[in-house]
């Protein structure tokens, strides 16, 4: 019997249909300076930026790790595409940066078109939300790599600061506030812990009345994007740093730019920890050191402002919607 790739695990046509599926979404994220449709080799984009004396380029590149399994088992596919992209814009807003353009990476075993064209669909959404594009991508049909059903997707960002503007945190000194933002859930990181420690003993479908829905529901709210109320911000020359929260918790990822010979004290009662951090606690005796390294526990965005801009900070926050709280200080 002959052998064709199609028989050892690949389908072209499965691929074709993919990109047939994700054509119109993905190309009404376009901007005018997207100068390539889908499919070309090479993704172009025109490096034009006005009103930016010194462009500097910033990149990030990351995944959305084991809360795929969350969405495998509930056979929901479309809000991990924005985990990833939220997640990659907050890491270059931290830095200043606005998103100009995003690229994916979707790998799976088996290619089944309308699941990658669900995933991609977020990523599309996500893109339109944050104002960047999406030029190009790879989507990989590995048969054997990956189990039935499963897939992995990475993401990379690519933005534009004026070096003027960057935000560093080199300026950071004693006495600095710490301003939180809200996380929606978990976003992106802890879940292998949560996973581990829920799972067993609650189905998915199960309701809490704290959560105002079901575990799933709760376990896959969208990772939310922080670049609305970054920019807010930014433009009024109001921050000395900012850390997007993800592994390793507010402290880890705070002190990634509090310059040498610093410290953080936060008031860890300053805001009120969602159920869902208390239910994962309670339910594996997850000690509190675990708990502050592992999950965001509430707080998705960290403003480190001077003293004398706090109450301005504040209430521009709050007049773009947002709830901030002072949550310490630097020492």
């Amino acid at each position: 019997m002959a052998s064709t790739y199609k028989k050892a695990g690949v389908n072209i046509d499965a691929g074709e249909e993919v990109v047939r599926r994700i054509k119109r979404s993905v190309r009404s994220t376009f901007t005018k300076n997207v100068l390539t449709d889908i499919g070309m080799f090479g993704a172009f984009y025109e490096a034009k930026f006005p009103g930016i004396k010194r462009p500097v380029l910033v990149s990030s590149v990351d995944g959305v790790g084991t809360k795929l399994k969350i969405a495998f088992a509930l056979k929901r596919y479309d809000t991990v595409g924005q985990d990833l992209v939220n997640h990659c814009v907050n890491d270059i807003a931290v830095c200043g940066a606005v998103p100009l353009y995003f690229m994916d990476y979707f790998a799976t075993g088996k290619l089944s078109p309308h699941i990658a064209a669900d995933v991609i669909g977020g990523f599309a959404k996500a893109c339109k939300e944050n104002h960047c594009s999406i030029i190009g991508g790879e989507t990989a049909e590995m048969p054997g790599f990956y189990p039935a059903g499963e897939f992995d997707i990475a993401g990379t960002i690519v933005g534009v600061v004026d070096k003027s503007k960057i935000v560093n945190g080199k300026t950071i000194k004693k006495g600095d506030v710490l301003i939180g933002l809200p996380s929606a859930g978990l976003h992106t990181n802890g879940y292998s812990l949560a996973r581990h420690v829920l799972l067993p003993k609650f189905s998915l479908k199960k309701k809490f009345d704290e959560l105002n829905g079901t575990l799933g529901d709760t376990l896959l709210a969208v990772h939310r994007s922080y670049l609305g109320p970054v920019k807010a911000l930014t433009n009024k020359n109001l921050v000395k740093g900012m850390s997007h929260i993800t592994g390793g918790g507010i402290i880890g990822n705070t002190m990634r730019i509090i310059p040498k010979g610093l410290s953080l004290k936060i008031d860890w009662f300053s805001w009120q920890r969602p159920f869902i951090y208390d239910l994962i606690q309670s339910t594996g005796q997850v000690p509190e050191y675990d708990m502050t390294r592992t999950f965001n526990l509430g707080v998705g965005l960290v403003v480190i402002a001077d003293k004398k801009n706090v109450d301005v900070a504040m209430r521009l926050l709050k007049s773009k919607k947002e709830v901030p709280f002072v949550m310490g200080e630097v020492y």
